[in-house]
């Protein structure tokens, strides 16, 4: 799907399963993002069936696997999500948090945000994060978004970060 020097993107799929239960689970994963309710394999599989695949179908994009280029176990999540309780598309990313560290979720999300922009044709993109996670903040001014302001989801408090694509 996307290629970077280093990673390659790809569609979630069923037999993501172990690698997802893993994430959903790991500590930073729950306080950063939250509880998806991920605590069997079978949940797993159910949550890859109705969130992520039903994304790809619904809107053309959803989040990707994120693994080494060569090959191998993803490394994490990156990708886009409409969610309903935001107008605009929502640039996402998780990591397991062996994998933090090396530049990973930035290359991740530029190539993301140039997919969003060039592939599919998005005037704009915003992101949310916890508003004391430092490092997702960090990392979304250095991918070009600008924080907005706070705002009040159903995910809880949130830094709001967007860009506008030139159009």
């Amino acid at each position: 799907m996307i290629d970077t020097p280093r990673l390659h993107l790809r569609h979630v799929a069923d037999g993501d399963a172990p690698f997802i239960l893993e994430l959903l689970n790991e500590p930073a994963f729950l306080r950063n993002i939250g509880d998806r309710g991920v605590r069997t394999l079978d949940d797993a599989r159910r949550y890859i069936t109705e969130r992520m695949l039903a994304s790809y179908q619904r809107h053309g994009f959803g989040m990707y696997a994120v693994e080494p280029r060569g090959g191998g176990a993803p490394l994490g999540l990156c990708g886009l999500v409409k969610r309903d309780s935001l107008t605009d598309v929502d640039l996402g990313y998780a990591l397991l948090q062996r994998h933090w560290g090396h530049g990973y979720a930035l290359e991740a999300a530029q190539a993301v945000l140039g997919h969003a922009e060039h592939d599919l044709g998005l005037a704009r993109i915003v992101a949310i994060t916890a508003p004391d996670n430092e490092p997702s903040m960090a990392l979304l001014r250095k991918i070009g978004l600008r924080f907005e302001k706070i705002v009040d989801l159903p995910e809880g408090e949130s830094a709001f970060f967007s860009i506008d694509f030139p159009g």
